[in-house]
């Protein structure tokens, strides 16, 4: 039995999230039937996230167990060659018996994009369009607020279930390119629609509805009818899950 790590990407449009949902498109599913194809047993994937509805992943990594006798190296290939093609395999790997690609996860990063300027048909299913776009300095000034260990449960979904909402943010920042801003973000954990709703509450301080230092503050309330509105998640993507190798 090897236990096997794989690094995919996905586009989130079609699918109702990562995680397993009856009746329902998803693509845990769409993955777990492809390899059920492939190595003919049934296979239960562990993702690294469990990204939301519509959104995407550039480096979302699971991990999954089998008796299958195909080399490694050629599993990818034969998941590739396999619908729907909107879930692809960068890599497959053997790794250690105790890997796990939730719980052994010790940091994970997000992206979400911004679109300023011309809308772009090319860009339509992975960037949000905010076209008068423009003080991203004020936007910069809120970032540091969030850096650090906090109680995000004014940037959480109303009704999350978790038994405990403090998550470390390791790294948070804001990058220009061309008409594109990119919001990068890493952190220990996330709660659900936390990058979404940190990058809403970001956009109304560039509106200057917020003052920067408002973050700080929402984050003390604990409170998410303090923070902004949840930004589209199809601009949203996860981009890499880091371990101890």
């Amino acid at each position: 039995m090897r236990n096997l790590r794989a690094i995919l990407q996905y586009d989130g449009t079609d699918f109702h999230g990562f995680q397993v949902q009856p009746g329902l498109p998803t693509v845990q599913a769409a993955i777990e039937a492809k390899l059920a194809r492939v190595l003919e047993e049934p296979i239960r994937v562990a993702g690294a996230g469990r990204t939301d509805a519509g959104v995407h992943a550039s480096g979302q990594v699971i991990s999954f167990r089998t008796a299958a006798r195909i080399p490694t190296e050629r599993v990818a290939v034969a998941l590739n060659s396999l619908p729907p093609y909107s879930v692809l395999v960068k890599e497959v790997r053997a790794v250690s018996e105790d890997f796990h690609a939730r719980f052994s996860a010790t940091s994970r990063s997000y992206q979400y994009v911004l679109l300023r300027g011309a809308p772009s048909p090319f860009l339509r299913r992975y960037a949000t369009w905010v076209p008068e776009l423009r003080a991203v300095d004020r936007m910069q000034a809120a970032v540091p607020y969030l850096m650090g260990q906090h109680d995000f449960t004014s940037f959480s979904a109303a009704g999350a279930e978790v038994s405990h909402k403090v998550r470390t943010v390791l790294c948070a920042r804001l990058i220009e390119r061309g008409r594109l801003v990119l919001f990068r973000i890493t952190a220990d954990g996330f709660l659900q629609q936390m990058v979404r709703t940190i990058v809403g509450t970001l956009l109304e301080v560039e509106r200057g509805k917020r003052e920067p230092e408002e973050v700080g503050r929402i984050l003390a309330g604990r409170d998410r009818r303090l923070a902004g509105a949840t930004a589209p998640a199809h601009g949203l993507c996860f981009t890499r899950a880091t371990y101890e190798e």
